[in-house]
């Protein structure tokens, strides 16, 4: 199959964030972030020329395109991975380090993740990503049924079974992400993690803790499913939303019975922390 790669410069951080955020949602599933600039790639299958133009329209962007074969992600993604290093955030200690296979194993550090993510989301590096984790180390995973929505490279999935997790479904609606997350899991030794090729939370699945680190738009679209997922008292954690969504985003979780804990930003993303009681 082949892929769509765009090259977008001269960007503020705040444009770079917009645009992966719209691009997301148009069906893009890997993105690369530089100083000043943004590499976005798409299948040829699932490309969709108009949406793409309403984008760069709306956005008033230019960029450059060309063609690229899977393996030749990988090229361009090793040649500049580094290990992400995330930080408990209240003890300030070492608390995951998300790194490649090539990389020498983590020393001092709780949970050390292996991760190549190829064309999906999910290294850390993503302000997003780094959210999920940073917030999951104060959550206690132990002998708990969890649900990973947009599991991307798995890379929540795998963290939530090393932090005791007696069950983990992990849903992605993309067969690249799928494939990439079951060579990931392996990696990482883990079996108590089971993928799901969907859009939606299959019926009759519920979990104590949902992840969902997706877009603004599918978390909305989504949050029936979300809800009666939830066990009572079930704790989820949102991410993949601009700040600037912030009362968007509030508005609907409060109307499905979700309550707010708390709210959490990185480089212009949110992170929500809520809980959820039925009626």
């Amino acid at each position: 199959m082949e892929y769509y790669q765009f090259l977008f410069e001269s960007l503020s951080q705040n444009k770079k964030d917009i645009l992966i955020a719209l691009l997301a949602e148009a069906g893009f599933t890997g993105f690369e972030e530089e100083e000043n600039k943004l590499i976005a790639c798409v299948s040829s299958l699932d490309f969709n020329e108009h949406s793409f133009n309403n984008i760069i329209q709306a956005t008033d962007t230019k960029c450059s395109k060309s063609v690229i074969k899977e393996i030749n992600w990988n090229a361009q993604w090793e040649a500049g991975f580094e290990p992400v290093v995330v930080f408990h955030p209240q003890t300030q200690d070492r608390f995951a380090v998300v790194r490649a296979s090539f990389h020498e194993p983590a020393g001092g550090v709780i949970y050390d993740i292996i991760v190549t993510p190829k064309m999906s989301f999910g290294t850390g590096h993503h302000a997003t990503t780094y959210l999920m984790v940073e917030r999951m180390s104060l959550l206690c995973f132990q002998n708990k049924s969890v649900i990973d929505f947009g599991t991307g490279t798995g890379v929540l999935a795998i963290l939530a079974e090393k932090m005791g997790a007696a069950k983990i479904d992990a849903i992605d609606n993309d067969e690249w992400s799928i494939n990439n997350a079951k060579e990931n899991i392996e990696a990482n030794d883990c079996y108590k993690i089971k993928l799901h090729k969907a859009s939606t939370i299959m019926h009759g699945i519920k979990a104590d803790i949902i992840l969902a680190n997706i877009n603004l738009n599918v978390i909305i679209s989504a949050l029936d499913e979300i809800t009666n997922a939830c066990k009572d008292g079930a704790s989820l954690l949102f991410s993949g939303i601009l700040v600037q969504d912030k009362d968007i985003i509030l508005d609907a979780l409060t109307k499905k019975n979700i309550a707010i804990i708390n709210c959490f930003e990185r480089n212009n993303w949110l992170a929500i922390e809520t809980k959820y009681k039925k009626l």
